[in-house]
């Protein structure tokens, strides 16, 4: 049986879209998770995961894995995502992959094989990261590799020590270490993609970050304070939660982040666009021309049986 895989920006509607088409198919199905934020535990309002009582009886994996203290790894979601995969399928079941977490989909879907690590020069150059600040660092990537500075934010210092850690190991430009698109996608996964016009899918992402501060997302970030928050390499970079902690920092009570939370989504979902694009073996669903959520689900799921 071929896995489906749900993909696309942040905000398109893929895990109701997934849960519709589980809903037509005569198989039993399981949704694993490709949103590298949703694998938090209490990380629920700011990353609109859905609560256990709107997941229609069907099992999700790779939610609520990590306390928001831990690093989230690509490498260790792979392993661990594939194995789910594996377990489903020889459950007989079909495993829908849900997600817009760009490394995260696609070292599933095409084996990822990722560039060693080394904890010496791992920590010389987290140690230069807190020496020189994030903004000089990336300057020295952009003079050893002007190709990955160009990809990488400014204000990423992980991804900035990473570049820089597998450019010294290899001797090779970043890009050199990057993903593949693969033929077939692994398990011979049949993928669609999930996107809005700019204009409609700029009003959801304004209705979503409205009802994420409405439904208590500071408050939400107040209590992951207490578990350590701000201790969390990834976990306190989120959408959202970093806004909120700044707007918190600086003496507000965290409804500021409203605007940077929304303007940050929407330079997201360009990001997430011209990745998801590059990949031909998505078939691209458009919510408008199929006239509801009923009908799109019935193409979905009319594509995998075609494939399958």
């Amino acid at each position: 049986m071929r896995p489906l895989a749900v993909v696309g920006p942040t905000g398109t509607g893929k895990s109701d879209l997934a849960l519709d088409v589980a809903d037509r198919l005569d198989v039993p199905a399981e949704v694993i998770n490709a949103d590298a934020m949703q694998l938090y535990r209490g990380m629920d309002i700011g990353t609109a995961k859905l609560p256990v009582d709107q997941r229609r009886g069907v099992p999700h994996h790779q939610l609520d894995v990590l306390e928001v203290t831990e690093t989230a790894s690509v490498a260790r979601y792979q392993q661990a995502a594939a194995a789910d995969v594996d377990a489903v399928l020889a459950r007989g079941a079909l495993p829908i992959i849900v997600g817009g977490s760009m490394l995260y989909v696609q070292s599933l879907l095409d084996d990822w094989a990722f560039p060693a690590t080394d904890p010496a020069v791992r920590a010389k150059w987290e140690t230069r990261l807190a020496e020189i600040g994030v903004g000089a660092l990336h300057g020295e990537l952009q003079r050893v590799d002007p190709a990955a500075a160009a990809s990488i934010l400014p204000t990423d210092g992980r991804r900035i020590v990473r570049a820089l850690e597998v450019v010294e190991l290899t001797g090779l430009p970043f890009a050199a270490s990057a993903p593949r698109i693969g033929e077939p996608p692994r398990w011979g996964t049949v993928i669609v993609g999930l996107d809005w016009p700019t204009a409609d899918l700029d009003e959801r992402l304004a209705r979503r970050t409205d009802t994420m501060f409405a439904h208590g997302l500071v408050e939400e970030v107040r209590m992951l304070i207490g578990r350590g928050l701000r201790d969390g390499v990834t976990a306190s970079r989120a959408l959202g939660y970093a806004q909120v902690l700044a707007d918190l920092d600086a003496g507000g009570d965290g409804s500021g982040a409203r605007e940077p939370t929304f303007l940050g989504t929407r330079r997201y979902v360009r990001r997430q666009r011209s990745w998801f694009r590059r990949d031909h073996r998505i078939t691209w669903l458009d919510p408008v021309a199929a006239g509801g959520p009923q009908r799109l689900a019935d193409t979905a799921a009319a594509h995998w049986r075609a494939v399958s």
